[in-house]
């Protein structure tokens, strides 16, 4: 008896969450690339160009935004925001300054000398080869010269648009998991000294920085450490997290 009870007490769970759609308000140029991400399910969206986002959620679930351009906050969802049409977010921009510039390249390392693809071969991810089937565009290359009445429409349509930003969606998930794959959780929370529910968050934080990606990309796991423990720092003081150095 108990057991036929427990999958409709897990539905009416799910079924309590709501589609609440929000808008973030900053004195800022561009409002879209913003992390939106629901602690409680680990669920997140991206804000579109004037900061406009939708995410499940429920009265108790916190909402926090993340950006590197943006100093972090957290939301929390109450009875007054389930009811509302829209609700709004305010967000602080951060002004960063910069002492020095470095830019390093790795001519030598890619994933042809790593042996990942074949020398001259081209390959596509599930989100890149669903562009270039709706559009008849290469994301490296350019137009196709053969483009079709069906590419066409779409691009017309703005679904070009839309499958681009998958696209780029889709390539910072995959630097998420090689952050899994790559360190412990265990090290963001002991050794950067990141609390337990900013973590995830964090992930979000570091795959927007082209240092990092480019060192995880080339593994060069010295170089990705070094970077992230910069970026750790950073990250705790936006949040305003007062953690306490040893």
């Amino acid at each position: 008896m108990v057991f036929s009870i427990l999958p409709n007490q897990i539905q009416a769970q799910e079924v309590a969450r709501k589609t609440l759609r929000g808008k973030v308000n900053a004195y800022a140029n561009s409002l879209s690339g913003i992390y939106v991400i629901n602690t409680s399910t680990e669920k997140a969206a991206i804000t579109e160009e004037n900061g406009y986002f939708a995410i499940p959620a429920k009265e108790g679930d916190t909402l926090m935004l993340s950006s590197i351009n943006f100093k972090g906050l957290k939301y929390a969802i109450t009875k007054e925001t389930l009811v509302q049409d829209l609700f709004f977010v305010k967000m602080l921009p951060l002004m960063h300054q910069l002492d020095e510039v470095q830019v390093f390249q790795y001519k030598n390392i890619n994933a042809v000398a790593l042996g990942i693809i074949p020398k001259g071969q081209k390959t596509y991810t599930p989100a890149e080869r669903r562009f270039k089937a709706a559009t008849g565009l290469d994301t490296q290359i350019g137009l196709n010269t053969s483009l079709t009445i069906d590419p066409l429409f779409n691009l017309l349509s703005g679904r070009t648009a839309m499958l681009r930003k998958a696209i780029e969606v889709e390539r910072k998930e995959f630097m998420m998991d090689k952050i899994d794959n790559t360190f412990d959780h265990d090290y963001f929370v002991q050794k950067l000294k990141i609390p337990e529910e900013y973590v995830r968050g964090f992930y979000y934080y570091i795959v927007e920085n082209k240092r990092f990606a480019n060192a995880m990309n080339s593994k060069n796991k010295a170089m990705a450490t070094f970077v992230m423990g910069e970026l750790a720092v950073a990250y705790i003081e936006m949040n305003n997290l007062g953690v306490c150095k040893e």
